[in-house]
Parts: structure tokens; C-alpha cells; sequence
């Protein structure tokens, strides 16, 4: 008879080399690495960890509802009519920008825009409530982490409010991110009028269950269809996160470009409610409001292959002076490190990282930190905020462009998210954002190369281990 543990390690090796020949196919050579690391050391739990989010796989009932809602932004877009403008004023290198967020994304850009950009945390919240109270129409919120404390409290009262006085309100939340909120303010909201929505709910044995893995972390305010929000922030107090008070950006816009977010907010409600909603009361005609050209990117698994990574590595291949990126979170793959390396050697290019000092997740924080070599190697300036944890998403390149929204610089936000980003092209918003960027450089500690080389062999061997598993962060 043969052993039981002869056996058992027949399987074991039978799934290593079996995934050696699967795993490494439509993969990056880094993410193959890891996988095959820990399939290697732990071959049944590790194939069915893979099994489960080895690989982003879209449900095929997804995808249809997916292609069926982008039909609903066509349509939209149709309705929206003559807004979309044929040349932007940037230089020869960044005029295909906008033409390939146009493809990547579907949105052409929309002049007339005016932006305001919302630092203080408590007041971009008091300003969305005004906003909700004044409201005659609809309300529109999605979020990805909406909580049942002050604030999450403070705009569900307003939305109540509203949806008493005859407002259509609509709410699309997150089913991880905000899932105690759907459960709490769900049942009094909906008591109003308001309706109510769970995104991408999971269930190992839900009917049409998502991945807990793959979650919509758009952030998205329309008020009657002619005031928008778009930025980083959650409806939760700022120190949602014990111990670290969040600090964000956000831009409330109005202006043609405020369509393109009713029409985001709409791709995502068919998504889950396959309704198709009364366009002709959803897009009053806009107005301009202000000079700035601006155009919408959503992405996300249902947009093809990372379209807003492939987008930023192309602004980092063509800046010719400077480059600023803020991120919470930065854990790169080979092609953006690549992009972003290239940038900083570029002669006469200046590129600046500003990232947190404290970090509210210890293993994304110790791999963010194994790419500082790289990056200082090629003359890359990093600044370590210090007041509070930076949540803000924020990319200028050279005075031409800048890009905002929920998006961080990480493989999850690239690779798993849905998200939304605002690109505008204006040399006066631009350099409104560089005084927020040189705030953040005032209030940040430079990390220099001869200072980081300092750190022990430890902090190096847990940093570089941490980055190992940079496909499961």
C-alpha cells in the first residue's frame, strides 16, 4: 500500500509544477515571483488562496452588465451634446493626453469648468451638506467607506432632509467599505425615500457574489446634476483610522465636466440595479462656469487592463520639467517604477514624491519603503509628510496637467479598484496646486540617500521581504 504522506507530497509537487506552467501567463515577471514563492513553500494553501484571487477575473454576468452600462454612458454622452472641445492648449509631447484618456476611459474633455479645491476635512464635509440642503432635484453619493459616526451621521441627516422635502436621492456604498452604515443608516434612509444601494456585495454563497477583494473605491457627489465632488475622502471622521487623522483633497466642480460624473454615477447604478433612469431629468444643460478644460477617467477590472496606470505612465514619459505625485500608498510595478525612474534621470526634470510620514498599514508602509533606493538613486525627492497621514491623490506634470481623485499609486488601485480621476488642463489650476504642493513640501522631512542607507540590515531584510508581496497588498 502506498504511504498516505508519499502521496501527499506527490500533490504537493504536482500543483508547484503545474502552476509553474499556469501562473506566470498575461503576468508581470515580479507578480509570477511571488505567487510562485508562496505556492512553492505552501502548495495547498497556496493554491487555494490563488483559487480565490490568484487572478482578476471579471464574472461573465459582470461583464455584460458592464459592456451594458458603458452603453448607458454612450448615450449619455449623446445627450450631453456639443460640450466637447477639439484641442486643448498643451504642449506638441502631452496633446495625445487627452485623446488617449478619451480612449482608455470614454470621456472627451469639456471646457467651461471651475474647480475648488477643499483641504480642510470638517469643511469639505460642511460644504456637501450645504450643497445637499439646497438641493431641488437629486442627490447622487457613492463612496467607498461611508461610517456610522458624526459625519457619516451629520450627511445621512441631510440626505433624510432632502429626500422628506421630494429630492431623489440615490446612494451607492461600497459592501466592504461602508457595510455597518448599510446595515445601520440603510433601513432609516430608505424609510425617507431614500434609495440605497450595496456595491459589489460578497458571499461565498451569494447568488452573484463579488470577490471581497475587488471593490469600488470611487468617492462621488452629484447635486441636481450641476454641482459635483470628486477626491479622496470618505464620509467618516478624519481619525477613522485609529490613531492617524487623515488629511485629503477635494475638488467640488461645477461646469459641463459635472455630466461626466452624473454619467459615471450612472454606469455604476445599472451595474447594480440593471435600471436604465430617466436621462432627460439626470443632465440639465451646463452652463460654463469658469475657463478650465477638464475631462473624467473611471477605471477598474471592467475597463480593460489597468487603463489608469497605463495613463500615468505615459504623463511620466512625456514631462519635461516636473513632476509632483502625492499618494498615501506607493507600491509600483516594474513598468510605472520604470516610468517614474526614467523621469527623475531625465535631464532637466524634476520629480517629487510626497508621501506620509506614519502610515496606517504597517506591510504596505515597509514595501513602499524597499522602493525608496531605486527612486533616490534617480534623483527623485522624497518628502515624508508629518502633520497627519496624507490621503490626498494628487499628479501634476510640468504647468500643464493635473489629475485628482481616488486613486492611489499602488497595484491595488491600478489593478483591483474601481476609480475615478479628474484630468484638467489648465495652467491656473496648476499653479494653484503647486501652493498646495509647496505646503506639503514645507511640512515634510526630505529623505535624502545618504540618510536612508543608514537604516540596519534588519529594516532592510523585512522591507525588501514585505515587497515580495506586493501582488497580495
Amino acid at each position: 500500500m502506498i504511504d498516505s504522506s508519499f502521496l501527499y507530497l506527490c500533490s504537493e509537487w504536482a500543483i508547484r509544477l503545474s502552476m509553474l506552467l499556469y501562473v506566470p501567463q498575461r503576468r508581470s515577471a515580479a507578480a509570477s515571483r511571488t505567487w510562485l514563492l508562496f505556492i512553492f513553500l505552501l502548495p495547498w494553501p497556496g493554491l487555494v488562496i490563488y483559487a480565490l484571487v490568484g487572478r482578476i477575473r471579471v464574472p461573465a454576468f459582470r461583464r455584460k452588465l458592464q459592456d451594458q452600462a458603458a452603453e448607458q454612458i454612450e448615450k449619455a454622452q449623446a445627450q450631453i451634446g456639443t460640450q466637447i472641445v477639439a484641442q486643448t492648449e498643451l504642449p506638441p509631447q502631452l496633446q495625445i493626453i487627452p485623446q488617449q484618456v478619451e480612449r482608455l476611459g470614454m470621456f472627451g474633455p469639456f471646457a467651461g469648468n471651475a474647480f475648488e479645491f477643499i483641504r480642510d476635512y470638517e469643511g469639505s464635509i460642511d460644504r456637501l451638506i450645504q450643497d445637499i440642503d439646497t438641493a431641488t432635484k437629486q442627490v447622487h453619493l457613492l463612496t467607498y467607506i461611508y461610517r456610522t459616526d458624526r459625519t457619516g451621521r451629520g450627511v445621512t441627516d441631510a440626505i433624510k432632509r432632502a429626500a422628506k422635502r421630494g429630492v431623489i436621492c440615490r446612494l451607492l456604498l461600497d459592501a466592504v467599505g461602508s457595510r455597518v452604515a448599510l446595515r445601520q443608516f440603510g433601513p432609516e434612509l430608505r424609510d425617507t425615500g431614500a434609495e440605497v444601494r450595496s456595491m459589489l456585495p460578497v458571499g461565498l454563497f451569494r447568488r452573484k457574489g463579488e470577490r471581497f477583494d475587488l471593490r469600488n473605491h470611487r468617492k462621488i457627489a452629484v447635486i441636481d446634476g450641476t454641482i459635483g465632488y470628486v477626491g479622496s475622502q470618505n464620509i467618516a471622521d478624519p481619525n477613522f483610522v485609529k490613531n492617524y487623522l487623515n488629511e485629503e483633497l477635494v475638488a467640488r466642480v461645477t461646469g459641463p465636466v459635472v455630466s461626466q460624473l452624473q454619467a459615471t454615477f450612472l454606469g455604476d447604478h445599472y451595474l447594480e440595479t440593471e435600471k436604465v433612469l430617466d436621462r432627460d431629468e439626470l443632465f440639465p444643460d451646463l452652463k460654463p462656469t469658469g475657463n478650465s478644460v477638464a475631462q473624467l477617467l473611471p477605471s477598474g477590472p471592467g475597463y480593460g487592463q489597468e487603463n489608469g496606470r497605463e495613463l500615468i505612465i505615459s504623463m511620466l514619459y512625456e514631462a519635461r520639467r516636473r513632476v509632483v505625485i502625492t499618494t498615501p500608498y506607493f507600491i509600483p510595478d516594474e513598468p510605472f517604477l520604470n516610468a517614474i525612474c526614467a523621469a527623475g534621470r531625465r535631464q532637466n526634470v524634476r520629480v517629487h514624491l510626497v508621501v506620509s510620514k506614519h502610515a496606517n498599514q504597517l506591510i504596505s508602509q515597509l514595501a513602499q519603503r524597499s522602493y525608496y533606493d531605486d527612486l533616490l538613486e534617480a534623483g527623485i525627492q522624497i518628502h515624508l509628510y508629518r502633520p497627519h497621514f496624507l490621503h490626498a491623490k494628487l499628479l501634476t506634470i510640468d504647468d500643464d496637467i493635473a489629475l485628482t481623485g481616488s486613486t492611489n499609486m499602488d497595484i491595488r488601485s491600478f489593478a483591483l479598484n474601481a476609480e475615478i480621476n479628474v484630468l484638467i488642463y489648465d495652467r491656473q489650476v496648476v499653479e494653484h496646486l503647486k501652493e498646495v504642493q509647496d505646503d506639503y513640501f514645507r511640512n515634510s522631512d526630505l529623505l535624502t540617500l545618504a540618510d536612508w542607507r543608514k537604516r540596519s540590515a534588519l529594516q532592510k531584510v523585512v522591507q525588501n521581504t514585505a515587497r515580495l508581496m506586493d501582488s497580495f497588498l
